[in-house]
């Protein structure tokens, strides 16, 4: 214990100084990545067997060969204008990993028509109304695909493909060491490098030395410490995708980096690294860096203003891709008869390479940014609606110390009237870091705290991570133990490892039935003291091990099914949540939607909860990525995500702490944390004028909730993100595709927070040359297509609404979002060049999964020709609310007019109203009307 606190200790003194590159591993380091990233543009050496072909309704099966090996082939028609793309070995000596819990279910296919299938080719055609196309080149093996007959993805295209077959080893014997009459015996830890295997010490004198064992080539690699013996040996495979016509291609997070991802391979290469997907523990991580992070979404969205194409790389293990740019006409699809780019026409390369696995990829067509968030929806399924508590505020820190301060907590937000919706508590809260505990002697009666929260409308989040102390007597371990339900080790026992518990095993969560085990440990009576308003932290699921390599667990590790944790590593993070969220929903019977919050993600991390950027930085440069971070992530389907507010290390000014709330305001997961040494941040705790501003963000927040949930609703819908970047709204804006420090929140809000320090003036740009934007605090018209300079103060965040959009809010000030179920709601009507506004609003119980049987509504919002309209958008919705609309404002109003008169249920009476002329705002006040029910409101 004593060496791992020493190592806790270096970690913390290693945090004041940032990461330490030297941890993980570069490209270099990687042997299969540097393999794969030496291969030259060539023409590719794999070819399809063509009396292999076979033409079915959906797909298209052949053998391919690179006269090494053979492998199985499939391009395969997807419904809704997408394609995947299937090779794996023919006969492997070893079965190969395919990712399939990354997938809501089995793709839908749609039928295709073959158009051509002679020489060396097969096209055919597919999707809506055949728009989507394919052509299947033989030798050398390449597949484009068209939308529109105008080519928008190719793979292969410059002959990069790859795939290391698995066979058995060959054994070489090691050179005889090299014996000097001065040698020095210090050199002991030089570095191992691949394909020498174990280090062997020189004996004293030559006579000494004994005759050494054949080892097999290629089979192990060392890193540091550490020897990946690889018993299955190198299993790589890489491919190039290309996307002609474009200049922008965004997605594959996590990285601390700009939004339209930088180049990494040529001429203007930003970085001189791949970008890389694997998932690890990375504190106070680095900003404009293509290193790994907490999470891997292999999803990339290019776009230029004629169409939009995505592809899902979908393999679990270590990936890298890098990013180049050249001109079409200089490639290989200059020789095809069916393109018909202009001599000029530019392109992104990318080049995908993973460590094992297979090459799975899907592409999706299109062909505008919508069509793609649909489209991957489909395949790896929606962000569920959240309950209501999770999209409002919640407060962290690592860590509220015992029972009596998470009472001061609630108790400094009633006194300042300032609302909160869950308090969370870290590792500290459990007896000896052995989760599923409690400490007694810090919270002796967790219920009755829970309770006391629940009586104020609060909710609780404690932390449960995947690491589990090996402690004699702990009911965790003695049951994982017993049950076989750890990690194994690669000679078959227990995996184990260092974590904040000192020795420590994981949970194998790949297993099925081990997930279900999980599950029922979040039983009332398995998790002694928690009740049904104590939900889920899933933090260090990467995973983290601190002794580990790159402090992630040794890929030759076991997994259900005998996979290696190289084949699983990047799916990993995905499962706990899974199996937590699960538990959640089982220890209600079924009736209450879950939460859960992962640091590790996956693709298809969305069906499970919301992740946050992880252990970021009180500084402004940090504030700043948050915003291209988060976008990323959202894009690539995760659309809960969010970043700790204030920066989890270091101290942050006042200045600093005020604008990151004004921003985590405007983000989809709205959380406060903080490091354990960091000064306590509370919003109450800081003078009047600090805590005033805090307060207001805090309280834009709340007021919008309404607006929030019905984005959330559409998402779950459509797959399309509640914070998303300008491009995804205007396509064709030009201007807007390297924009990344504003956004959208759904269609109608747009922000942009102040991310530097002491300005007076900020420059938002404002897309759409036909759209009018409005001021929201001071209802100032901006026409689009245009920059705008706003003085700003610390009490101002530029967020401009729409026009030609209806925006619901609710106004009363409350210390939960229990107490606003009811409330009443107010319209702010945005007129557009047309004086015309669209809008609705969604509403159910905002907890429970009784919106599936029915039981929600939607609301229809129009004005127009000077009349407002509210009708159902779901008849079959059977909600009812009490709330009701209190006030109607519209902005844009030219003149002022002379009546306002209410039609519901068949009756008609005046309102009274306000009109403010420097605005061009009218107020519309008491309609009075149960939102549930039709009315029309005419201006006169």
């Amino acid at each position: 214990m004593r060496a791992l606190h020493l190592l806790i200790v270096s970690c913390a003194v290693a945090s004041v100084f940032g990461v330490d590159r030297n941890n993980f591993k570069t490209c270099s380091e990687s042997s299969f990545c540097k393999r794969n990233r030496d291969i030259e543009p060539r023409e590719s050496s794999f070819h399809v067997v063509p009396e292999t072909i076979t033409v079915s309704s959906d797909r298209v099966v052949f053998e391919l060969t690179n006269n090494e090996a053979h492998f199985t082939g499939e391009v395969i028609a997807l419904a809704d204008n997408t394609a995947r793309v299937l090779v794996n070995e023919k006969s492997p000596l070893y079965p190969r990993y395919i990712v399939k819990d990354s997938l809501a279910g089995e793709p839908k296919t749609a039928p295709l028509e073959v158009e051509e299938q002679s020489g060396n080719l097969v096209r055919f055609h597919f999707g809506d109304g055949g728009r989507a196309s394919a052509v299947i080149n033989l030798k050398p093996f390449r597949v484009d695909f068209l939308m529109d007959q105008e080519i928008v993805t190719s793979l292969n295209s410059r002959g990069l493909m790859n795939f290391e077959h698995y066979r058995k080893p060959i054994m070489i014997q090691p050179p005889a060491p090299a014996v000097h009459e001065e040698e020095h015996h210090d050199d002991q830890d030089q570095e191992h490098h691949e394909g020498e295997g174990e280090h062997h010490e020189q004996p004293a004198e030559p006579a000494a030395q004994q005759p050494q064992e054949p080892v097999p080539e290629d089979f192990s690699e060392t890193y540091k410490s550490h020897t990946d013996h690889r018993p299955k040996g190198p299993s790589s495979l890489g491919m190039d995708i290309a996307f002609p016509g474009v200049e922008h291609v965004y997605g594959i997070p996590e990285h601390a980096d700009s939004l339209a991802l930088k180049l990494t391979k040529g001429n203007g290469a930003h970085h001189t690294e791949p970008y890389r997907l694997y998932n690890l523990d990375v504190f106070e991580y680095e900003l404009n860096n293509p290193m790994a992070l907490y999470g891997s979404i292999p999803v990339m969205l290019a776009h230029s203003a004629a169409h939009s194409t995505a592809v899902f790389w979908n393999n679990a293990a270590e990936t890298w891709i890098d990013v180049s740019n050249s001109l079409a006409k200089s490639g290989i699809l200059s020789m095809l008869s069916y393109f018909h780019g202009s001599d000029e026409t530019p392109q992104i390369d990318t080049h995908w390479f993973s460590e094992s696995g297979v090459i799975d990829v899907f592409v999706m067509m299109g062909p505008r940014p919508y069509d793609l968030f649909r489209q991957y929806a489909a395949l790896t399924g929606p962000t569920p609606l959240p309950p209501m508590f999770s999209i409002a505020y919640h407060q962290c820190r690592w860590n509220y110390n015992d029972q009596e301060d998470v009472y001061g907590v609630n108790k400094g937000y009633e006194d300042h009237d300032i609302p909160v919706d869950v308090i969370w508590l870290d590792i500290e809260h459990t007896d000896g870091k052995k989760y599923f505990t409690w400490d007694v002697a810090k919270f002796p009666d967790s219920k009755e705290m829970l309770n006391k929260l629940w009586s104020y409308g609060r909710r609780m989040v404690t932390i449960i991570d995947p690491h589990i102390k090996r402690e004699d007597g702990y009911h965790i371990h003695s049951d994982a133990s017993s049950k076989s339900l750890y990690v194994k080790n690669n000679n078959g026992g227990d995996y184990e490892g260092w974590c904040w518990p000192g020795s420590s095993s994981w949970i194998d969560f790949t297993s099925p039935d081990i997930r279900k085990w999980w599950a029922e440990q979040l039983s009332f009576d398995r998790y002694g003291g928690s009740t049904g308003t104590l939900f889920t932290w899933n933090d260090m699921n990467e995973p983290s091990v601190f002794n580990g390599p790159e402090v992630t667990m040794h890929k030759d590790a076991k997994h259900h099914g005998d996979w290696e944790h190289r084949d699983v590593h990047n799916v990993y993070g995905m499962f706990q949540p899974q199996a937590t969220g699960e538990g959640q929903v089982a220890r209600s019977g079924g009736r209450d939607r879950p939460f859960v919050l992962s640091r590790a993600f996956f693709a298809g991390s969305q069906r499970f909860g919301a992740i946050w950027t992880g252990d970021n930085t009180a500084d402004w440069g940090h504030l700043k990525a948050s915003m291209p971070m988060l976008l990323s992530i959202g894009i690539s389907g995760l659309t809960f995500a969010g970043a700790d507010v204030g920066g989890f290390f270091k101290n942050p000014d006042s200045e600093l702490l005020i604008r990151w709330y004004q921003a985590g305001a405007h983000q989809p997961f709205f959380r406060a944390h903080a490091h354990l040494d960091t000064k306590r941040r509370e919003p109450y705790l800081h003078d009047e004028n600090v805590m005033q501003r805090i307060r207001n963000a805090i309280l834009s927040r709340y007021s919008k909730l309404p607006f929030w949930y019905t984005c959330y609703w559409h998402s779950s819908k459509t797959g399309a993100p509640t914070m998303r970047p300008l491009w995804a709204e205007f396509p064709t804006d030009t201007a807007t595709f390297s924009l990344e420090e504003e956004y959208l929140i759904g269609s109608s809000l747009l922000v942009k927070p102040v991310t530097e320090a002491g300005v007076s003036s900020w420059d938002v740009y404002l897309p759409g040359s036909n759209e009018i934007w409005y001021a929201t605090d001071d209802l100032s018209q901006h026409r689009g297509g245009q920059n705008v300079r706003l003085s700003v103060t610390l009490d101002r965040v530029p967020v401009f609404q729409r026009g030609g959009s209806i925006i619901p809010s609710k106004e009363r000030i409350r210390r939960s979002t229990v107490q606003m179920l009811h409330d009443p709601i107010t319209l702010t009507i945005a007129l557009d060049n047309q004086g015309a506004a669209k809008g609705d609003l969604y509403m159910d119980d905002e907890t429970t999964f009784d919106y599936r049987s029915g039981k929600f509504l939607v609301r229809n919002f129009e004005y127009a020709n000077s009349k407002f309209t509210s009708r159902s958008g779901d008849a079959s919705g059977t909600y009812r609310t009490e709330s009701w609309v209190q006030r109607i404002d519209l902005i844009g109003v030219k003149q002022q007019p002379t009546s306002v008169m209410l039609t519901h249920n068949g009756s008609q009476r005046p309102l009274t109203f306000y009109f403010n002329a420097t605005h061009q705002r009218l107020v519309i006040r008491k309609p009075d009307v149960n939102m549930g029910e039709d009315f029309d409101i005419v201006v006169a």
